[in-house]
């Protein structure tokens, strides 16, 4: 469908309803985490990638062009920015993150994706050559102690491979959030996430054809493999960004990004009822980088100015 008209305005929901959806949002991205866990035990890393944004691509386009139609001008006039940023925020964060969770556990690479704001943030500053609020830069050590804490730094174990390319996978969603903001016109949330989202499909189909056989490999996919995926491009990908938009239109962008903090705290309850019980020090790092984002963010009482 081609918009030709303006769609008439949906109903807003009340604070209190955009709070529990951003709420639910949070929640449901924690959860891919251990989804990604299963997935990659039948299914290698590429294709996992590919299967899941080629489900959520289509899903998304298709709410696109029911709710709002498809505006080619929006399209052509952002063609460049989509394909750069669906290449880089999207293909190139979901690798990280598939090929780091092959040896980081869900917990941590939640803890270390739940940092992204304050990333976002620090190299924001460094694209505007300007120096970073201290606050930030305090927060942020703060985060990554409670980072260490997790993965175990001062128990004697040593940081897996995966750990790096997460985070490598969330320099890459920073990227792709200060581009969304800064370099694209006239493109409604909803139309730049769709579009920057097929962009990030098409890479990774590419990828996964080159690298791996995708089409044996979901074909022989066992039943659990093909649910984990499914949960994950609809529930944690459409699902989520649908709630979270709520909260960013109702409540504001500030208000509703602390939610982000419930993704790690998710991921912990998720793995604790796949029988994985947390360690002390990891509820604890959990908790201290939590605090760092927080107090980044001017959200601890007393301490805003």
């Amino acid at each position: 469908m081609i918009r030709t008209d303006t769609s008439p305005p949906l109903a807003i929901p009340s604070d209190s309803a955009a709070l529990a959806l951003s709420a639910l949002a949070a929640v449901l991205w924690g959860t891919n985490f251990e989804a990604t866990h299963i997935v990659l035990q039948a299914i290698g890393p590429w294709t996992a990638a590919a299967s899941r944004f080629v489900i959520a691509a289509a899903a998304i386009l298709l709410w696109l062009g029911a709710s709002r139609g498809l505006d080619r001008a929006v399209l052509r006039r952002n063609a460049l920015a989509f394909g750069v940023l669906g290449v880089v925020g999207v293909a190139g964060f979901n690798a990280a993150l598939f090929l780091g969770m092959q040896s980081s556990s869900p917990v941590t690479a939640a803890l270390i994706m739940g940092t992204s704001p304050l990333t976002t943030n620090l190299l924001d500053a460094v694209l505007q050559r300007r120096l970073p609020r201290k606050i930030a830069v305090i927060g942020m050590g703060i985060s990554l102690l409670g980072v260490a804490l997790t993965v175990g730094a001062f128990t004697g174990a040593r940081l897996a491979s995966g750990d790096v390319l997460i985070f490598l996978g969330s320099l890459a969603w920073a990227f792709y959030t200060i581009g969304c903001r800064r370099w694209t016109t006239g493109a409604t949330p909803l139309e730049t996430s769709a579009w920057t989202m097929l962009a990030g499909a098409l890479a990774l189909v590419l990828a996964a054809v080159f690298l791996e056989n995708p089409v044996e490999v979901m074909a022989a996919a066992s039943a659990t493999a093909w649910a984990a995926t499914l949960w994950m491009a609809l529930a944690g990908s459409v699902l989520a960004y649908i709630c979270w938009q709520v909260g960013i239109t109702v409540r504001g962008p500030g208000a509703t990004s602390v939610l982000f903090n419930l993704v790690p705290v998710s991921a912990l309850v998720v793995a604790a009822g796949f029988g994985r019980i947390p360690e002390p020090s990891q509820i604890l790092g959990v908790a201290v980088a939590i605090f760092g984002v927080l107090l980044a963010s001017g959200q601890v009482p007393g301490l805003r100015r």
